[in-house]
C-alpha cells in the first residue's frame, strides 16, 4: 500500500514525545509520506472526524494515547503504530528505541498488524440516550467510595443473567482483560479473541464471579435502588458521567476491530513476564 498522510499523536505530558516526533517527521518526508501533529494531554474529546484523511496514525505515549487513537481510528479504518513511551506498553508495543526500524518494515507493509474487539457503549436514561461511546479496554461502574455498594441487574440479551451488589463491575474486552479487570480478579483473555468479560468489583456475594461471554450478546446493567447516591460510569479512564437509579448501560461488540501495529503475541506475553511478572512459579 501507498501511504501518503499521517497524524503523529503526540502525548505532551511525555518528555520525549515531541524530540520523536520531529525525528519521525523528518524520516516520513524522506520517503515521500506527510505529517501533521495532534497535541494530547490525556483528555481530549474523541473527535473521529478530524481524522478523516490519514492513512495512518503513529501515537507517541503510553496505552491511555492508544486507547484514544483506537476509539477515534476504528470505523475508518485507519491502522494505529504505537510507540510505546509510558510504563506498560501491553497496547503501545514499539519501543521508543526501535520506531524507526518498525516503520519501515510497516510501510513496505512487512510488519504484523494485530485486529482487536472493540466495545460499544450506551447509557439510556428514561429511555432516551444520555451518553454513548467505544472502548479498546473496558467500562466501568462503581462508586466514588470503595467503602460503598450498589445494586444492579445484569441481563444478556434480554435474558436475566444475574443481580450484583457490590462496589461496581467492569465490563472489558480481551484487550482489556489485562488492565483494570485483572486487577479486580477478572481472567487474563489473550486479545486475539473475541469476548465480553464482566468482572464483579468486591462483591457482597462470595457466589459472584468473574465470567466470559460470547461477544455476540449485548449486556444490559440496570442500576438499582441503593443508598449510594454518587455512582458514575467510565469508559477507558474518559472523564466519567454520573448514573442514577433506573439508568441502563448497554454494553456491545462492534463490527469493526481496530488494527494496532506490531502488536504481536510474543509482546503480549512477554509484557505479562515483565511488567505483570505473569511466570506461572517463583524464580530462585
Amino acid at each position: 500500500m501507498k501511504y501518503q498522510k499521517t497524524l503523529v499523536i503526540v502525548n505532551t505530558n511525555k518528555e520525549a514525545s515531541k524530540k520523536i516526533a520531529q525525528d519521525i517527521s523528518v524520516f516520513l518526508s524522506g520517503r515521500g509520506i506527510s505529517s501533521e501533529f495532534f497535541d494530547f494531554n490525556g483528555f481530549a474529546v474523541d473527535k473521529p472526524e478530524l481524522f478523516k484523511g490519514y492513512d495512518f496514525v503513529i501515537t507517541l505515549g503510553g496505552d491511555g494515547t492508544v486507547l484514544f487513537a483506537a476509539r477515534n481510528c476504528v470505523h475508518l479504518n485507519i491502522p494505529v503504530f504505537p510507540v510505546n513511551l509510558g510504563e506498560f506498553g501491553f497496547l503501545a508495543s514499539v519501543q521508543p528505541d526501535d520506531w524507526e526500524k518498525s516503520l519501515e518494515a510497516f510501510l513496505e507493509d512487512k510488519c504484523y498488524c494485530s485486529e482487536r474487539m472493540m466495545l460499544e457503549i450506551e447509557l439510556l436514561r428514561n429511555g432516551k440516550k444520555e451518553y454513548s461511546s467505544l472502548a479498546l479496554n473496558d467500562t466501568v461502574i462503581s462508586t466514588k467510595s470503595s467503602i460503598n455498594t450498589i445494586s444492579m441487574s445484569v441481563s444478556h440479551n434480554g435474558l436475566s443473567l444475574c443481580r450484583l451488589k457490590s462496589d461496581g463491575v467492569i465490563i472489558s474486552s480481551p484487550t482489556g482483560s489485562t488492565a483494570y479487570s485483572v486487577s479486580a480478579g477478572g481472567p487474563i483473555v489473550e486479545p486475539g479473541l473475541d469476548a465480553i468479560i464482566m468482572t464483579p468489583m468486591n462483591s457482597f456475594s462470595l457466589s459472584s464471579r468473574p465470567i466470559v461471554l460470547n461477544p455476540d450478546v449485548e449486556l444490559s446493567v440496570t442500576m438499582l435502588p441503593c443508598r449510594t447516591k454518587e455512582i458514575y460510569l467510565t469508559v477507558d479512564g474518559k472523564p466519567s458521567v454520573g448514573l442514577e437509579c433506573g439508568d441502563e448501560v448497554h454494553v456491545r461488540k462492534i463490527k469493526q476491530k481496530i488494527k494496532l501495529v506490531n502488536c504481536t503475541d510474543e509482546n503480549f506475553y512477554n509484557a505479562l513476564r515483565s511488567k505483570l511478572n505473569w511466570s506461572g512459579v517463583p524464580h530462585a
